[in-house]
């Protein structure tokens, strides 16, 4: 048996395309998204074009606001406090990670809950810890409607979480039990690990862990969400992983790297009914629901 793909860049072309129409079914003035970006770190800068690129596509204006590396707290404070008030904003991000010289937590603490499109919020986080409608964070969001639409049952299904960050881990599981899944969080420090997995109809893996989740940790025709994303620069670590892919090794040897997630995709395809591949399995569902999100601030802002 080889596990089916989850297509979450096929769901997420149909989210953003859904998002679009709407956007332009408004008539009026488009939804603005505000972007904070601090420093120059690569990956965050990649991050931040995508969006932006999307949020485009999408008929959604977007604007990236740079501040320096040297940005301190109360700078980046003045900066969200600015946004909060400004009209024309319906949806600010902070783009994560943030310098260490900066309180990262009490920068989402101020961020409006109204146009906090991340959903980290504590008012958002509560809202969603108790059922109740705010912004949720954009992956675990994603996660679930990639269920929904590739018909995967969730009432009554027995989930695992593997993770328990509050920017996946936590708001994930929240989102299964509101689908009435039976949930269990576990993660890296958790005994006999691969036992508790193992009782899963839905795996999220979210732990962070490089190729973590081999076949003992998977249930027979399991559907297996992978969260992960990191690098491979061996040819000989790509063919554990990977087995004879000449597409992997052939990225590898032109761009110095390939990608991987917290599932070790040759071993647990061979197990799992559906497996999400690493790329193009979250990764664009995240963007679509931060769309999505944009647009449910803009329509509750304006009453549209």
């Amino acid at each position: 048996m080889t596990a089916r793909v989850l297509d979450g860049r096929g769901v997420a072309q149909a989210i953003r395309a859904e998002v679009a129409a709407e956007v332009a079914a408004l008539g009026g003035r488009a939804p603005s998204l505000v972007v904070l970006l601090v420093g120059d770190e690569a990956a965050s800068a990649v991050y931040v074009r995508n969006k932006a690129k999307a949020a485009e596509q999408a008929g959604i204006r977007s604007r990236v606001t740079r501040l320096p590396g040297d940005t301190t707290t109360a700078d980046l404070l003045a900066a969200v406090a600015g946004l909060n008030r400004d009209p024309g904003t319906d949806a600010i991000l902070v783009q994560l990670p943030l310098p260490p010289q900066v309180d990262a937590v009490q920068i989402l603490e101020a961020v409006d809950p109204g146009k906090d499109v991340d959903g980290f919020h504590p008012l958002n986080v509560g809202r969603l810890a108790q059922g109740r409608t705010g912004f949720v964070p954009c992956t675990p969001a994603g996660i679930l409607e990639l269920l929904r639409r590739s018909g995967i049952p969730l009432a009554g299904a027995s989930a695992v979480v593997l993770g328990r960050s509050g920017i996946v881990g936590r708001p994930m599981a929240a989102l299964l039990l509101a689908a009435h899944a039976t949930v269990t969080v576990c993660h890296t420090r958790t005994r006999d690990l691969a036992q508790v997995t193992r009782g899963a109809e839905i795996l999220v893996a979210a732990a962070g862990r490089k190729a973590l989740v081999t076949e003992e940790h998977v249930r027979p025709c399991a559907v297996v969400i992978d969260v992960g994303i990191h690098r491979v620069e061996s040819e000989a670590e790509a063919i554990d992983l990977f087995g004879e892919d000449a597409g992997r090794l052939d990225e590898i040897r032109r761009k110095g790297a390939t990608l991987v997630g917290d599932v070790h995709p040759r071993r647990v395809r061979e197990v799992a009914g559906w497996l999400t591949p690493v790329p193009g399995g979250v990764g664009p569902l995240t963007i679509a629901m931060l769309l999505r999100n944009t647009l449910d601030a803009a329509r509750a802002r304006g009453g549209r």
